[in-house]
């Protein structure tokens, strides 16, 4: 939902700052593995209940995700390379509820699952939707700099880092947000269903 006014406002520094890595012959590739190592790093850091620097490589991660794209622009935007930062990105997603999880199993395990859960059904809506509007030529009318066509929802990656953000800050209540943000995961994935599938149907 705010993923549209989120990318204007970070889309001129991510360019000032892309100016680097595009002249030290660093390519976008290299961005997103590298903030995926840092995503990673997270995982230890949750499990060992060290949340700030858990909130560190998250945050992190999301800088160096905005990165690649921005040096992509610059360097030309490549099948294979946004195939990997989407990929790595929903692994991403996933890692941080379940170092929740490993933190405090007993408090945290059925509310990680369900927003891991949760998570599954977005992806899949918004995996299965692009790879049909890229057979039919689609082209998004919002985020027209994307790799791929997708349709946007109540939870996007902004509400999501929010809501990881939230968790870190305040993890005695992970279980709590983790149902209220996954609940609102599913009113995306069912709003995505129904979107794609007319929009599709349209194209019939």
């Amino acid at each position: 939902m705010l993923d549209r006014y989120a990318i204007k406002v970070i889309r001129w520094p991510l360019q000032s700052l892309s100016a680097l890595p595009d002249k030290m012959g660093i390519n976008a590739n290299q961005i997103t593995l590298t903030g995926f190592v840092f995503g990673l790093l997270a995982l230890p850091a949750l499990a060992w209940e060290q949340y700030g620097w858990a909130l560190t490589f998250i945050l992190l991660n999301r800088l160096f995700d905005g990165l690649d794209g921005a040096v992509a622009r610059r360097q030309g935007i490549t099948d294979c390379g946004g195939f990997l930062d989407i990929t790595l990105d929903f692994l991403f997603y996933s890692l941080i509820p379940f170092g929740f999880v490993l933190a405090n199993p007993e408090a945290n395990a059925v509310a990680g699952a369900f927003l891991i859960f949760a998570f599954v059904g977005t992806g899949s809506s918004f995996l299965a939707f692009a790879i049909m509007a890229s057979k039919r030529n689609l082209e998004s009318p919002v985020y027209k700099q994307k790799s791929l066509y997708y349709i946007g929802g109540l939870t996007e990656g902004t509400e999501t880092i929010a809501c990881f953000v939230l968790c870190c800050l305040l993890p005695q209540y992970f279980a709590l947000i983790a149902w209220i943000f996954g609940a609102l995961c599913w009113i995306t994935t069912s709003t995505r269903i129904w979107a794609g599938y007319q929009t599709l149907k349209a194209q019939s």
